[in-house]
């Protein structure tokens, strides 16, 4: 008889942690895996409005989920977030962390405090998440740490957050060593600009038309791109993918 590899693969527990999931690419996500099955917890730094509407979302359309504010930088928080959503759920078997912050800055002395404000968010915060979520997923779960594309385009004033990301896929292959032996897969997902609030901002109409021209398919990625990549990563025919960093950019880099 012969078994399908992707049954062994398969996630036991649909209980997924979303960082940064109170709009943009990490709402995406976890609607997303919401409607794939998953118990979410939504988590959000500080729009508890926003979050809740993407409660609510997902109970309307018969999933459950809650609100969780931390601050992923923050490392009691983060461990609260933890703990909440086992309360609520049980145990985890996804995590998925798309909280940060993409400030431009160019690389002068004067830039120093933004620098230290986006390691903070970006790196320490992706250190913390990665961290507990190697403590509390169980075997044959899923960690999933959004990156992006822009670190092969080295574009001026991005330094910080290319920074930051870069020691982001230094973590992920990292942690999926540490990992050997309990069967779960440490990937990320490197975005290209998406159509998000955070990215628009501070970009001209211009800019935007220019950075839409710039993949071969002639777009901005939408975040369902990015959450449909998540869901095949965390779902049961991902479970080959490891230590990998998906560049889902169409084509951008």
């Amino acid at each position: 008889m012969i078994t399908s590899q992707s049954s062994i693969a398969a996630l036991p527990i649909k209980t997924a942690i979303v960082t940064g999931a109170s709009r943009g690419i990490g709402r995406e996500i976890a609607l997303r895996l919401a409607a794939d099955g998953f118990k979410v917890a939504v988590n959000y730094a500080g729009n508890a409005t926003k979050a809740q509407e993407a409660v609510s979302a997902i109970q309307a359309a018969g999933g459950e989920a809650i609100a969780v504010q931390a601050d992923v930088s923050q490392a009691d928080d983060v461990r609260r977030l933890f703990a909440t959503a086992q309360e609520a759920f049980g145990n985890i078997g996804a995590v998925v962390h798309s909280a940060g912050a993409m400030p431009l800055a160019p690389i002068v002395p004067d830039s120093i405090e933004l620098f230290d404000r986006t390691i903070q968010t970006n790196l320490r915060g992706a250190f913390l998440v990665l961290a507990h979520a190697a403590r509390h997923v169980n075997t044959g779960g899923r960690i999933v740490a959004l990156s992006t594309s822009v670190i092969a385009k080295s574009f001026p004033q991005y330094g910080p957050y290319i920074a930051a990301k870069a020691g982001v896929e230094g973590l992920v292959h990292v942690l999926a060593n540490e990992l050997r032996g309990r069967n779960i897969t440490v990937n990320a997902v490197a975005p290209g600009p998406v159509a998000t609030e955070l990215f628009l901002e501070g970009k001209t109409g211009e800019q935007v038309v220019q950075l839409s021209k710039a993949a071969p398919l002639e777009r901005l990625g939408q975040p369902g791109d990015i959450a449909s990549v998540v869901s095949f990563l965390v779902g049961a025919d991902g479970g080959w993918i490891n230590s990998q960093v998906i560049r889902a950019n169409g084509g951008f880099a």
